[in-house]
């Protein structure tokens, strides 16, 4: 997760974009899915194993041993789940001049199917643990295990339960890299175009030709105790009705808390550069703090605490059973 340029959303525009005041709680999906229709149950427990592993490669940061070992895992742990799997290796220039190797890894099911949803997260972590305490540690690599690794590791799981029993309609997974290398936050750069390297490759030149989906969620931070996920501003901007929709089943589901009927900031991601740059609609489940400050993160985002002590099995189930409902649901 980088160092995003955020800006507390402007109620006006939030009313404009909900229609008038509605209340998402008031369009709240059925708890249950009609009785035809067989939903996995999402493991938490192994999701939490996905994510332990990519942390124990260590710092996923270009150029290193750890971000080489952990592409080859990711490859040849998709191809395990998925119908087809796509390694997109690309280079990009970083904020500072260095050219970047980097690898999106796309898994797909039902590649025949033009009806499609995008799933997405980040996979590559932090060079610098610049929001850390200790001003002496700002230039050490961070685990990430929260800022990256709980995203994919909710995908891999989902990528798991696809192979199972594959949904009616196409879906890819894209594991996007090089979303976290920006410039530390002393430098002060706002440039948007420093971050989501990976997304912004992407979606100027997707895997396939031409590629269309109905829509596209990110995750990103989505593992930590009592995360609350509101409505954030670029989701809101780019696909409201989808947003709606999502929080409808979680709210139906039972997860009000984690879900809230709030609004939360704009927030620079890579789903900033899939609506801009590619045109699908996506949205972005990302863990936003209440408060003045809706654009601010967990607690030891960015920071060397950003490690396995602070992942929740609870949160992972909640936004993995989301997931799984969203896409089941969808119509072929």
């Amino acid at each position: 997760m980088n160092a995003r340029i955020s800006f507390l959303i402007i109620a006006v525009a939030m009313i404009a974009f909900s229609c008038g005041n509605s209340n998402i709680a008031n369009n709240k999906e059925p708890d249950e899915p009609q009785k035809s229709l067989i939903i996995p149950k999402f493991n938490a427990d192994s999701a939490y194993a996905y994510i332990e592993q990519q942390v124990n490669f260590g710092p996923r940061v270009p150029g290193t041993e750890a971000h080489a070992a952990c592409a080859s895992w990711l490859e040849t742990t998709m191809k395990r789940f998925a119908d087809t799997v796509i390694v997109q290796s690309f280079k990009a220039r970083a904020y500072n001049g260095e050219v970047l190797r980097g690898k999106n890894i796309i898994a797909s099911y039902n590649v025949e199917n033009k009806k499609r949803v995008l799933l997405c997260a980040h996979w590559d972590s932090r060079p610098y643990a610049d929001y850390d305490p200790d001003d002496s540690m700002h230039d050490t690599p961070i685990d990430g295990a929260n800022d990256g690794a709980s995203g994919v590791g909710v995908l891999i799981e989902t990528a798991r339960q696809f192979g199972l029993q594959h949904p009616d309609i196409g879906v890819d997974i894209v594991l996007f890299d090089l979303e976290d290398y920006g410039p530390p936050q002393d430098a002060q750069s706002t440039a948007t175009e420093n971050w989501g390297l990976g997304s912004q490759y992407w979606s100027k030149d997707p895997h396939i030709p031409a590629y269309r989906a109905r829509y596209g969620i990110l995750l990103d931070m989505v593992g930590v105790k009592d995360a609350t996920f509101l409505m954030e501003g670029f989701s809101m901007m780019y696909a409201p009705a989808r947003v709606k929709k999502v929080w409808g089943i979680a709210q139906g589901l039972g997860y009000d808390s984690y879900f809230p009927d709030e609004y939360g900031s704009y927030i620079t991601d890579d789903h900033y550069f899939v609506n801009t740059l590619a045109n699908i609609p996506t949205i972005n489940i990302i863990h936003l703090e209440r408060g003045e400050d809706t654009g601010s993160f967990f607690k030891h985002w960015h920071t060397l605490n950003d490690n396995m002590e602070h992942i929740d099995v609870n949160t992972l189930y909640v936004v993995g059973t989301v997931v799984l409902n969203v896409v089941y649901r969808e119509k072929g």
